[in-house]
């Protein structure tokens, strides 16, 4: 309620304020190296988290390197995470979730012609129209005996199934 009358009060509705829940397995954060002061990251955490769109995230990539140095990979990861959750806001998902062997993408309301399309390009997909939530097999590194993939690959992954299926508002 608090966050939705903050929103209310700087102009924005409840959809563009929706957190979105990105839990999948990325080696994503700050490390102390980089940023020794907890102070400091903490505040780098927060402003990465009110960063709703690229260029907001951009605007902290640039802000970070102007006063840590150059990003290490932990650091870009994260703001990897911080893009694809404007991307998942900007269709209008709020979890994206590692479930098992499989990734839950929620809320999801597609017409019976992309629900299709998608079960044909992601098989074993299965479409769970009550619930608004479609459940995806994770992507593995290989077909027979391959590991499930982690870190960026996945991510991308995942922005390549929403950018793919789901539709833009």
């Amino acid at each position: 309620l608090v966050g939705e009358a903050l929103a209310e009060h700087r102009g924005q509705d409840e959809q563009d304020f929706a957190e979105v829940r990105v839990e999948l397995p990325i080696n994503a954060h700050i490390p102390h190296e980089y940023v020794p002061q907890e102070r400091l990251r903490l505040a780098a955490y927060k402003s990465l988290a009110d960063a709703t769109t690229d260029a907001g995230v951009d605007e902290v990539a640039v802000e970070l390197t102007d006063r840590f140095g150059p990003l290490p990979d932990p650091v870009a990861a994260l703001l990897a995470v911080a893009r694809f959750r404007a991307l998942a806001r900007a269709v209008g998902l709020t979890e994206v979730v590692v479930q098992g062997p499989k990734v839950r993408f929620h809320p999801v309301e597609l017409p019976e012609s992309v629900q299709m399309r998608l079960e044909r390009l992601y098989p074993g997909t299965l479409v769970r129209g009550a619930v608004r939530t479609i459940v995806v097999p994770r992507p593995m590194t290989a077909l027979m005996g391959g590991q499930p993939v982690r870190d960026t690959a996945l991510l991308d992954w995942a922005a390549e199934l929403i950018n793919t299926v789901l539709p833009k508002p």
